[in-house]
């Protein structure tokens, strides 16, 4: 079983992309679980967010402490939230940010990958500048970054499931799929002495 945490903030589509993406899983043949953990719900507050997925059925219902994976949605929740509270070793960390992030020793032992998610977003006109909604692009970047699942299993949730630019969002995806990049395992600060 894999087990995936989200962390973003209210109206970037965090919750969105755990429930469009156990869709995709699904269609794919995956067993699939998502849900959400909420602090004050308002735009902009913390939000959590968990996706598992099996090759058979899953019959866990607790929370998620021990994730395989984190995705972040806001890079600045690095700055008052450990990302990495359970993350088990060799994990990935796939980050919205514009380019590798600074500090890099705090992911030590950890996968790291990076999209610039929100760029991706307002050139596909997904949400505004001040509060682009960077779901579907870390939808195709996640899927790239674990090999699965495929693309168009991607494509088919957001189309049968979002009512409104349903164009621009799979192409978001699929240019973040494309975009994403893969730094690796980071095991001393000094891989980056470049």
């Amino acid at each position: 079983m894999l087990e995936i945490r989200f962390h973003g903030r209210g109206g970037q589509g965090t919750v969105v992309a755990t429930i469009l993406l156990a869709k995709a899983f699904f269609d794919a043949g995956y067993s699939v679980q998502s849900f959400p953990v909420f602090g004050v719900e308002r735009r902009g507050a913390p939000v959590e967010a968990y996706l598992r997925i099996a090759s058979k059925e899953i019959r866990v219902r607790a929370n998620v402490y021990t994730p395989d994976h984190v995705v972040v949605l806001d890079q600045t929740l690095l700055q008052g939230i450990d990302v990495t509270l359970g993350l088990k070793p060799q994990g990935w960390i796939l980050l919205n940010a514009p380019g590798s992030p600074p500090r890099r020793e705090r992911f030590s032992g950890y996968r790291l990958a990076f999209v610039d998610a929100a760029r991706i977003a307002l050139k596909h006109q997904l949400g505004t500048r001040t509060h682009p909604i960077v779901n579907t692009a870390i939808m195709g970047a996640l899927a790239r970054v674990l090999g699965m699942p495929p693309m168009d299993a991607i494509a088919v949730a957001i189309e049968d499931e979002i009512a409104v630019r349903r164009e621009e969002n799979i192409q978001a995806a699929q240019e973040a799929y494309e975009q994403v990049q893969i730094v690796g395992l980071i095991q001393t600060l000094a891989e980056y002495a470049c």
